[in-house]
């Protein structure tokens, strides 16, 4: 197997678009009026972050990046306050990859093609290969809902009595709830820095989410729908889950290998020449 079938294989089981997914929320917009019970509302939807540090889930993926449609399955791991573990699922032998990273490093290991990238930023790994800039701050909050910065109370707006939005650094938070007797659940979050992104939670179980839809912001660089099952929050995970033994025998590669080769890079057209 080449250096570049091993990554089409490996994107190809970890991210994708759903066309036929639930459709987006509408979001309130606008100056809001100020929000003086936003400490009750984020004690019911963030306050269970607190005593969350890790969270391990399978994970079932479908949508777009980059316009080419992905499909796949992933075992997950993450843990506070940024430590992330992606494998992609093979119907049988070896995982196609492993991604491992704790704050700004990352590894890739492509098993079956005996390759590995070392020593990378993480979110350039994620976007190579599946067209997601995450870091593993930004997965962890992805899958568990918890934001990765404190949310401001003091800045908290009320839309009616369902709706409140507060900033948490250069993220917002929406809060909703089904009535004035129902809870209050975090069920959207508008995030990111230069490349934003929006994600949306549905299915709630145990106070955690099980539909996660996740996509780009002002662009089509991805559109993902996410799954989890088998979720278990709190297991002990040590500093080695979220490391990986590089063989010697590995050949090692750089970001430009997945980035320029991989199935999300530009395919050429018929008859350019190239």
């Amino acid at each position: 197997m080449t250096a570049r079938s091993a990554i089409a294989l490996a994107a190809a089981a970890s991210l994708s678009l759903s066309g036929c997914g639930a459709p987006l929320l509408k979001l309130p917009a606008g100056p809001g009026a100020p929000a003086t019970d936003t400490a009750g509302a984020l004690a019911e939807t963030v306050g269970r972050c607190q005593s969350l540090q890790t969270l391990t889930a399978e994970v079932a993926v479908s949508g777009t990046a980059k316009g080419h449609r992905l499909r796949g399955r992933l075992t997950a791991g993450v843990a506070a306050p940024a430590s992330a573990r992606l494998e992609a699922v093979a119907p049988f032998g070896q995982p196609l990859f492993i991604f491992v990273a704790t704050g700004d490093d990352a590894t890739l290991l492509l098993p079956r093609d005996g390759r590995a990238l070392e020593h990378a930023r993480p979110e350039d790994v994620l976007d190579a290969i599946a067209g997601v800039p995450f870091g593993p701050a930004d997965l962890r909050a992805t899958i568990t809902g918890c934001p990765s910065e404190v949310p401001d109370r003091a800045d908290a707006r009320a839309f009616g009595d369902r709706w409140r939005v507060v900033a948490a650094g250069s993220s917002e938070l929406y809060l909703n709830r089904e009535g004035a007797a129902a809870p209050w659940r975090l069920v959207a979050v508008i995030g990111g820095g230069g490349r934003r992104w929006r994600a949306e939670y549905r299915d709630f179980k145990q106070d955690l989410p099980r539909q996660i839809h996740v996509m780009s912001v002002g662009s089509s660089d991805f559109d993902l729908q996410l799954a989890l099952s088998q979720v278990n929050v709190n297991v002990r995970l040590g500093a080695d889950a979220f490391r990986v033994t590089v063989p010697d025998s590995v050949t090692r590669i750089t970001i430009d290998e997945p980035r320029h080769s991989g199935p999300l890079a530009r395919q050429p057209e018929a008859g350019d020449g190239r």
